[in-house]
């Protein structure tokens, strides 16, 4: 018997990955990206401006003007304008409002789509219709029916100071309510539409009722959508400053947006430090963002691409 003693070959070695190729620049996508930039560019810019200025003295800005390059930057008028114009009582103020408003407006959206889009109401697109056409009235003509009406209608010493709902938050939150509630409806009814139909079906095989597939059910499904909207409510409530100059006369109770009016002098306003003041305002509506910056991102991608 013979043994074979010939040397194994060695394996042979696997072929080099082909070279990558270089994606060519598109001039049509160069074209996309440069008009995108300078969009942003001109939306931050007057963020921007007021930043730049609020870190430089109002004599230099006089001086040399705000396109000018500093010669001093501090955060010096920040702490003057958290100081003088009382902002901790503004910000409770404006939480007092705008929480409230932001959770039952999407409390009572999400319950009114979910009716009309995946309850066999009849009558449910009337229903959305109506609630869409709410969105087209202009809310500055009803300023003094609201008025009137919020005069005469009385709460107790406990709710209200003035024994009415003028000159409390009530006024202010209901007024809030009103008139984002049809805009979540019309959001959120379309979102719902596009959820299986299955899932519901499956729920009602198993028993459940119909608050068990709202709340457990389609609810949850819908956070992209809850997410974006109350990002998006919680902005426009908190810069809202017309409703509570109307429907509140004692000072104590206005939102932020009404510090800033404490900055603004008689006869001589600096303008850098009202910038500093407008840059604190905003700084809670940018927290709020960066917090639900992936379901806003999410909610306004959704039905962009199937499967």
């Amino acid at each position: 018997m013979t043994v074979d003693t010939a040397p194994i070959a060695p394996a042979a070695a696997p072929p080099a990955p082909p070279p990558a190729r270089r994606r060519r620049v598109r001039p049509g996508r160069l074209g996309v990206h440069t008009f995108l930039m300078a969009v942003s560019l001109a939306f931050l810019a007057p963020l921007l401006l007021a930043v730049y200025a609020s870190l430089r003295p109002y004599e230099e800005t006089s001086k040399d003007g705000y396109f000018s390059l500093p010669k001093h930057l501090s955060f010096a008028y920040y702490r003057q304008a958290f100081s003088d114009s009382g902002m901790t009582k503004y910000f409770v103020n404006t939480l007092i409002i705008a929480v409230p408003g932001v959770l039952v407006t999407l409390f009572l959206a999400s319950f009114v789509a979910f009716a009309v889009s995946r309850l066999r109401l009849r009558g449910g697109i009337v229903l959305l219709m109506l609630f869409t056409a709410g969105n087209l009235l202009p809310q500055q003509v009803i300023v003094t029916p609201l008025y009137v009406l919020f005069n005469r209608i009385p709460l107790p010493y406990w709710m209200s100071d003035s024994m009415t709902m003028f000159d409390s938050y009530w006024a202010v939150i209901a007024v809030q309510i009103g008139f984002q509630i049809g805009f979540c409806v019309f959001v959120l009814a379309n979102f719902m539409r596009t959820l299986p139909q299955e899932i519901l079906e499956a729920a009602i095989v198993d028993g459940a009722g119909v608050w068990t597939q709202y709340w457990r059910i389609t609810l949850p499904l819908c956070r992209p959508a809850l997410a974006a909207l109350a990002t998006l409510q919680f902005t426009w409530m908190y810069n809202d400053f017309l409703w509570a100059l109307v429907f509140m006369s004692d000072g104590d109770k206005l939102p932020i947006t009404s510090a800033l009016n404490n900055l603004r002098g008689q006869f001589f306003t600096d303008y850098n430090l009202l910038a500093a003041g407008s840059v604190i305002v905003a700084l809670p509506t940018l927290l709020v963002f960066l917090v639900l910056q992936r379901h806003f991102i999410a909610g306004l991608t959704l039905g962009s691409s199937k499967g």
